[in-house]
């Protein structure tokens, strides 16, 4: 099918939630969990270091929908709503004429409740088909929302088809305007209620005893227990983008349209706390991503590490569109240009839940700090913080092995330190005190200047 082409390209986000890196085909997963991601980020722009800012649903979301930290939006912990007068990536495609919409999960507004979400707390979208808290108001095969009215709407089949049934209907009615969709699902994150991970019937079956990533065959966790219907999860939402996609093709928006894949967290199984995020490892932090369409196609793999704050200019700018002062990210479209210099050579991670902590993380080294007189969620940072763990990402991939106050990597800490307070200032908080862990000495080999730089 051919057909006259917007001047400015339309833009599909594909979100999931609490989806680890590791689950894609692309990110070592040997299961064939993800063929359509794979194929997408191949045949367009892939992100394999991609890394939320904050792993905790609420804030991660207030990141993306407006390009700034949570200590920035305000929203450094679930229960609190964006601010109303926040600019949005919904504000600023409207301004420039796109038709936008969303659809499945919103989980940023200040009404309690997991229903309807008044007018003035959507972010500026127009269309809206959404649950403030989609946890609480649906399960695998019982999925309510609520439309702009404000009215309650149930859709039919597994929850992951009945929000891709509405989106591809969604993606029909805009086909001759530039539209901005948001489509965010729940899957794979846990059945609240049940403390389950419910996939589509039969696919638990195919996922029990399969590979098991190495942290968690280390640590264990709830592993055993919720892996395969996650993996289940997983697979379902695969298929999902791939009827996205092909949707597109039939209309004849493939083209014309930018599709983002990529997740609010990813999930560590009970592993390193008494739940599943909440914590700056991998397993909460690190994230499948990629791109395609105009400005990404073959725009082969990345190899800096990229924020999900980087994602709102990064769309914006693909789409010719002005970015916000207000904006803390950068687009990565100068990196498909070749263009690296002045790239940040490490990504800043705030948490404010439960734990308040930090870290900064670099191409291969993880430092992080906790405030252990703030917990709850009654803080948003802290003036004083303790180094809580190093680790060494080249050799110990899946953080098994604290290194935090081994006199051998003392200047390694020493540098870290000085990268996250930078970090934390530039982002808005003001320079902590951050005591140093006690001194350790083992048999390790003393790092070389050259590796504390890496």
């Amino acid at each position: 099918m051919t057909r006259r082409r917007n001047d400015r390209p339309n833009v599909v986000v594909f979100f999931t939630d609490q989806q680890r890196w590791d689950t894609t085909g692309l990110g070592g997963n040997p299961c064939d969990l993800t063929p359509n991601f794979d194929r997408m980020a191949l045949d367009g722009t892939h992100l394999p270091q991609f890394f939320t800012c904050q792993p905790v649903c609420a804030p991660a979301r207030s990141c993306l929908q407006t390009g700034q930290y949570a200590t920035t939006t305000g929203v450094f912990h679930n229960g609190i709503g964006l601010r109303p007068d926040a600019v949005t990536l919904a504000t600023c495609f409207g301004r420039a004429g796109y038709r936008t919409g969303y659809i499945g999960k919103w989980h940023l507004a200040r009404t309690r409740g997991g229903g309807a979400v008044a007018p003035d707390e959507r972010g500026g979208y127009d269309y809206w088909l959404a649950a403030n808290a989609l946890e609480h108001t649906s399960d695998g095969y019982h999925t309510t929302v609520y439309d702009n009215d404000g009215k309650a709407v149930r859709l039919p089949g597994y929850r992951v088809d009945a929000l891709t049934d509405a989106a591809i209907r969604q993606i029909d009615r805009c086909q001759d305007d530039p539209f901005f969709l948001m489509i965010s699902y729940l899957e794979p994150h846990h059945q609240n209620h049940l403390d389950d991970y419910p996939p589509p019937d039969g696919y638990r079956e195919r996922y029990t005893a399969r590979w098991i990533p190495p942290d968690l065959a280390a640590l264990g966790g709830s592993t055993h227990q919720h892996l395969a219907g996650y993996y289940g999860m997983v697979k379902r939402l695969d298929e999902a983008l791939g009827r996205i996609l092909d949707a597109l093709k039939s209309l004849g928006l493939d083209r014309d349209t930018i599709v983002l894949f990529t997740s609010d967290h990813g999930n560590h199984f009970k592993t390193r706390n008494g739940e599943y995020k909440r914590s700056c490892h991998e397993s909460s932090i690190h994230v499948p991503c990629a791109l395609r369409g105009p400005g990404f196609g073959g725009g082969g793999r990345v190899p800096e590490l990229v924020s999900l704050v980087d994602i709102p200019p990064t769309l914006l700018s693909a789409c010719g569109l002005p970015v916000p002062e207000t904006m803390q990210g950068r687009s990565i479209l100068p990196l498909l240009r070749g263009e690296r210099s002045g790239w940040p050579e490490e990504v800043f991670v705030q948490i404010s839940e439960a734990q308040v902590g930090r870290a900064v993380r670099t191409r291969r080294w993880k430092y992080g700090v906790d405030a252990p007189d703030r917990r709850g969620s009654e803080h948003a940072g802290a003036e004083r913080y303790t180094e809580q763990y190093l680790y060494d990402l080249e050799a110990d991939p899946y953080e098994l092995t604290n290194l935090i106050g081994l006199d051998s990597h003392s200047a390694v800490a020493d540098r870290m330190r000085e990268r996250l307070v930078r970090r934390m200032v530039l982002a808005g908080e003001a320079a902590p005190e951050i005591v140093q862990a006690p001194v350790r000495r083992a048999g390790q080999r003393r790092v070389t200047p050259e590796e504390v730089g890496d």
